[in-house]
């Protein structure tokens, strides 16, 4: 990998995996881009480009121009967006898909990683400890366009070589940049709420216990993951990895160590009908063994990191 260019780079990953790729690979070999005309202000040590992932020609341009030898493809349509309009969610994620996977054959790229998600299973998935080989039958838009961009990594590394990697990301928790749209957008919006008013209104119910991961640990999984030895991946369209699982209640429970007087309130909207297929943990034994994944931030630890981050973003003096 010589030079990364980074589509959705100032959504809730990308605006933290730019910073982590600068970091680690020094931020002149670090392309990011998004459809936000503003976004060079908010990604200053990067070089930025305005791109519309279903602009082929513009994404070629760019590819070029930069001299881009692997993508990291994070611009997507998530779960609850994808629910309000499934023909966005379809142009946005296959569209846009296709347009990347194409240009990086076309151009013979070194890498392409193309995140999933744990929304690639449904009904019919094992609820506890979900395989990383299993049925994927989701019962979303988002879910069904994951789905078939595994499928479409499976394929086209078979026919072309494109080293393909991908994560079924859990729901990601941060403080740093706002969700833009998932179903597990709660558990960064809990926090907020528990500090701001000492109230939360969850659209889940209590008991929908889901796998998550903080974003230190999706940071270093991507990272590790890109840089592992093309002969120990096995898996090209999305590796289960996994953190620690959660309901509601019990997230709440942790914060109200914390702040006693928390209270939490239950209004579960279309969100939880999305949710309630999901897995409530993963097997994520091949990424273990395969290229080292291992978690290193669980509920409490976690808790406690947002509680102080949150707090200080909003100005409140809070102590543990």
């Amino acid at each position: 990998m010589k030079k990364i260019l980074i589509t959705g780079a100032l959504g809730q990953i990308g605006s933290e995996l730019s910073v982590e790729f600068s970091r680690r690979y020094g931020a002149d070999n670090v392309v990011v881009s998004d459809v936000n005309s503003e976004g060079a202000k908010l990604a200053p040590g990067n070089a930025y480009e305005v791109l519309d992932v279903t602009d082929a020609a513009a994404l070629e341009a760019i590819v070029k121009r930069h001299n881009v030898d692997t993508i990291v493809h994070l611009a997507a349509i998530l779960s609850a967006k994808g629910e309000q309009n499934p023909d966005l969610a379809w142009k946005i994620n296959i569209d846009g898909l296709l347009n990347v996977m194409r240009i990086s054959m076309s151009m013979k790229l070194d890498r392409l990683m193309v995140p999933s998600s744990i929304a690639v299973f449904g009904p019919t998935s094992v609820l506890y400890d979900s395989p990383q080989e299993t049925i994927l039958k989701p019962n979303t838009m988002y879910g069904v366009t994951k789905v078939i961009g595994e499928l479409l990594a499976d394929y086209y590394y078979k026919k072309s070589g494109l080293d393909m990697r991908g994560i079924r990301y859990p729901g990601v928790i941060s403080y740093r940049t706002l969700p833009g749209g998932g179903t597990t957008d709660y558990a960064v919006e809990i926090f907020y709420e528990a500090l701001r008013s000492g109230r939360y209104t969850c659209p889940l119910s209590s008991d929908a216990c889901l796998p998550m991961i903080y974003m230190p640990d999706t940071v270093r999984a991507t990272a590790e993951l890109l840089e592992a030895d093309p002969d120990a991946i096995k898996v090209h369209g999305g590796y289960n990895v996994g953190a620690m699982s959660f309901t509601p209640a019990q997230i709440a429970a942790e914060i109200k160590k914390y702040i006693p007087s928390f209270e939490i309130e239950y209004a579960p909207d279309f969100r939880r009908e999305i949710a309630r297929y999901w897995p409530a943990s993963v097997d994520d034994s091949a990424a273990r063994a395969q290229w080292g994944w291992k978690e290193e931030w669980n509920l409490e630890n976690m808790t406690r990191d947002m509680l102080v981050n949150v707090a200080a973003k909003l100005g409140i003096d809070f102590k543990l």
